[in-house]
């Protein structure tokens, strides 16, 4: 940590001139320790599938809604945030409930009785009864509520520290890095744990990450610069919109100089420096890893969730190359930055190329697996195919994302009022929170068609990702009409 800690404190301190450069460490710190608890969900559907006897289609699904869940709660925890408690506060209640729901997931795995018996070898082992489903999801949610929470409204938290946008684009910029290098070591260190020594430690190890860093936040609260929320916005909203209903009727004037004003030199300029930032998650189901042959050599096996580590480096590597080498090249070549919208669209490029890839590696897998004769074999039969089959889809996700989450946290965060800060950070979620969209699809495809079965080497999941293309691309299109206005 020593070595990211150093790095980070001189780019705060460089970035910084206005701000309060004493504080960002804290944040930044107290960040690693609450992200790094992404080691919980990057390999709960495998904890789902061998500890709750879960079907693999089922446990894709629990995770697709909390997924969704984890990028939707940001909007309730902003509200509170911007109208009644301030940003302090709720990320400290959120980090407080995540630890309740990480310690009761680590109960689930260390107590026996918390979780469906099933004897090893055994292919009879019985479903997770409704109590062990109840204290299941409840701590799924709990954690889930305050991995959603603290993950946004601390980024915005952070950009509060300073003045000047480019001083809250240099934070921005170092927040998302951190979030996805630490999301390398979840992916891989905790993932470890869990699936070679036991769940309980791989959880408790959560649990403990989540502590340190909760007392390293609130222990630099004398640090922080605490704007005292202004009451609710959305109480300014209504009123806007009842007072257009009521003078609906009104005759307006025609001359358009009431309406309309130049824009100066300087606002030109503003908009032009805008910070680019931006942040993601990416799910990539790893039951598809699971029937790939996941080694990288004769010798070298990665587990299965650690296999989404290939996004999360990628897309480190591609914040750095754009901040230090490509965005500045292009001002060179064109004479102005990137806007927000521009990397946007192209984060949308990259993304929908990364679905057209997948498909393509998912019909090779599938002919691999009728060749072998698999698909006549017992559900899970692994496909001859190594794991470096999986990384450009992965990689060519990770590019995009490196567009596309920088875009929309600074479009959101400048357009929004000053009174919704946490509001804006928090808006780039609900395009995360596409997971639900995913998972009503899923479920649709599942009982229309027969390309979802329980063994996905009898199924047909390159038709799948060849409709996700076609719908990513109406959304691109659908994105571009909107670009114009």
């Amino acid at each position: 940590m020593s070595s990211m800690d150093q790095l980070q404190q001189s780019a705060v301190t460089a970035a910084s001139t206005n701000g309060d450069t004493e504080s960002q460490p804290h944040i930044l710190r107290s960040g690693q320790m609450v992200i790094a608890d992404w080691g919980w969900l990057t390999n709960l559907i495998v904890y789902l599938v061998e500890e709750f006897n879960f079907k693999s289609i089922d446990a894709t699904q629990v995770v697709n809604v909390v997924n969704g869940s984890i990028n939707l709660t940001p909007i309730i925890g902003a509200v509170l945030a911007d109208s009644f408690l301030g940003s302090f506060h709720v990320v400290s209640i959120s980090s407080l409930l995540f630890l309740l729901g990480i310690i009761v997931l680590t109960l689930t795995a260390t107590l026996s009785y918390s979780r469906p018996h099933c004897e090893t070898g055994s292919s009879l082992c019985h479903g997770p009864s409704k109590l062990h489903l109840a204290v299941l999801y409840s701590a799924i949610t709990l954690a889930s509520i305050g991995t959603g929470v603290v993950r946004f409204i601390l980024a915005a938290l952070g950009a509060n520290q300073f003045d000047n946008p480019k001083d809250q684009g240099s934070f921005f910029k170092w927040f998302i890095f951190t979030i996805y290098a630490v999301g390398v070591v979840s992916s891989t260190g905790i993932v470890y744990v869990e699936d070679n020594i036991s769940w309980g430690l791989g959880f408790g190890i959560c649990a403990a990450f989540n502590f340190v860093g909760l007392l390293i936040f609130l222990l630099g609260n004398r640090f922080y610069r605490h704007d005292k929320p202004q009451g609710s916005p959305y109480t300014s909203l209504a009123r806007v919109i009842v007072a257009a209903i009521r003078k609906r009727k009104l005759l307006v004037s025609s001359e358009s100089k009431y309406y309309h004003r130049e824009i100066t030199d300087g606002e030109n300029k503003d908009i032009a420096t805008m910070p680019k930032r931006r942040f993601s998650s990416n799910q990539h189901d790893s039951s598809s890893s699971s029937n790939n042959g996941r080694h990288l050599g004769s010798n070298f096996e990665i587990p299965d969730a650690s296999i989404t580590i290939v996004a999360l480096i990628s897309s480190a590597t591609f914040i750095a190359l754009l901040d230090r080498f490509l965005y500045p090249q292009w001002k060179n070549l064109t004479g102005r930055l990137l806007t927000p919208l521009q990397k946007i669209e192209t984060g949308h490029v990259f993304n929908f190329l990364s679905i057209v890839i997948s498909a393509v590696v998912e019909s090779k897998r599938l002919k691999t697996a009728h060749d072998n004769h698999l698909h006549s074999q017992q559900s899970g039969a692994v496909v001859p195919m190594l794991a470096l089959w999986l990384f450009p889809q992965l990689i060519v996700v990770g590019v995009g994302e490196a567009f596309y989450f920088q875009g929309n946290a600074s479009l959101y965060y400048q357009e929004f009022p000053d009174s919704m800060e946490s509001t804006a950070t928090s808006m780039i979620s609900v395009a995360i929170g596409a997971f639900y969209v995913s998972a009503t699809m899923v479920n649709l495809i599942r009982n229309v068609t027969g390309w979802l079965p329980d063994d996905i080497n009898e199924g047909r999941l390159d038709n799948v990702y060849w409709t996700f293309m076609m719908l990513g691309l109406l959304n691109f299109g659908y994105s571009l009409v909107c670009a114009k206005f």
